[in-house]
């Protein structure tokens, strides 16, 4: 987003009471998760303040100072923050809390196509960070009349599937609040062909911590965490083995100075590695370690790999198990690397092809439902007809 022109920025946590409720749209959908703060010590205040839900309230006051001509326009900003809705359904760490951190990018433009454009090309981005680097196909959509923000002409989301439980989840948003908030804030700016004063118009995208929950839900097994390479903190992790009581103080030094010449290499190639020669945990433990922690790949350099020079290679996704030699091995290595991606992809996106089906009648919707698959199925958009569908098909 920083090569789009979009430049980072911090407001407030604490909004207040009148601040928030300007928009009664846009507050009447979060009012239930808004937390409040009532007291200062012992003492209460006269006007409680809202815990940010959401920064549109907070930023744009700004905006309608900052923005006066078409030449402050557009305006791009983004921050990084952590913002609190109360959730009391059902809280789950990464998924559903009700402390979460994102980043929320605010933009302003002077005609609707330009904010229509981005609103577009945010979510192409959004949908890159899942399918590009966390190995997650996701279905790219429009929320309803119902489910779109608060506040907003239109909602445009990817949503990702959660074999293990059956279930869809919102991935991102990116929301085009036309000309709404412009409105109640005065954000407008001077035409120049008209010499009149006209409201902006403005988009809100937003992506989460929930990323994490997904790709841990879609990737994870019962041993711990399995993370795609291209956002894992260590794509390599190398463990000595081999080191007995039988082996000589010589020998363990050689196979450690190996392995440490291995991880310059990979490092100075641009992988990231940890070499783990802690001497108070057995080899096997290790393994267990690194293996909840969803480490790709595990390294492991014992007397017989020194002595042939190769490297023992185990992939955490599938547990298997090949050797390669260590000369040019960084050119091996990107490719193995590069191959669990598409693996981890490959597999996701079988779960969700297999759950998906086309239905043309409330039967066949039904049975879809039971059997928690996605629905491609004939919509009118209508909020009766979407208030009659969740009534009807409620679990």
């Amino acid at each position: 987003i920083s090569e789009l022109g979009v430049q980072n920025c911090y407001f407030p946590l604490f909004v207040s009471h009148a601040a928030l409720h300007r928009e009664q749209t846009h507050i009447a959908d979060f009012s239930p998760e808004v937390a409040w703060v009532t007291k200062s010590g012992d003492s209460e205040l006269a006007q409680p303040i809202a815990v940010r839900p959401t920064s549109e309230t907070i930023m744009y006051p700004a905006y309608a100072k900052w923005i006066q001509s078409h030449r402050d326009l557009p305006l791009k900003l983004n921050q990084w923050n952590n913002v609190v809705r109360w959730e009391f359904k059902n809280p789950q760490p990464f998924l559903r809390t009700r402390e979460f951190l994102w980043q929320e990018g605010h933009t302003a433009w002077a005609t609707e196509k330009e904010a229509a454009d981005e609103v577009y090309e945010i979510l192409d981005l959004y949908a890159r960070v899942y399918t590009d680097l966390l190995a997650i196909p996701v279905i790219k959509g429009r929320k309803t009349e119902k489910e779109k923000f608060a506040g907003a002409d239109w909602t445009t989301t990817i949503e990702g599937y959660i074999a293990a439980s059956g279930r869809g989840i919102q991935a991102a948003t990116s929301h085009h609040l036309g000309q709404n908030f412009s409105k109640m804030f005065d954000i407008t700016f001077e035409d120049p062909q008209t010499q009149t004063k006209q409201y902006v118009y403005q988009n809100s995208w937003g992506l989460t911590t929930r990323t994490i929950g997904v790709m841990t839900m879609i990737h994870g097994d019962n041993k711990g965490l399995v993370l795609p390479p291209r956002i894992a903190k260590y794509q390599f992790v190398i463990v000595p083995c081999g080191i007995t009581a039988s082996v000589s103080k010589e020998d363990e030094e050689g196979i450690i100075n190996t392995c440490k010449e291995v991880e310059t290499k990979l490092k100075k190639a641009g992988f990231r590695v940890y070499g783990d020669y802690r001497d108070n945990y057995t080899p096997g433990w290790k393994f267990n370690h690194w293996e909840v922690k969803g480490v790709p790949v595990r390294l492991e350099i014992g007397p017989n790999d020194k002595a042939r020079s190769q490297l023992t290679v185990v992939l955490r996704h599938t547990g298997t198990k090949s050797t390669t030699p260590m000369e040019n091995s960084e050119i091996k290595l990107r490719e193995v690397l590069d191959q669990i991606h598409n693996d981890l992809y490959k597999k996701a996106k079988q779960e969700l092809d297999s759950h998906t089906v086309v239905v043309k009648d409330w039967t066949g919707f039904l049975k879809g439902l039971d059997n928690s698959c996605i629905m491609l199925t004939p919509f009118c958009g209508e909020p009766a007809c979407e208030d009659l569908i969740k009534k009807d098909s409620a679990r």
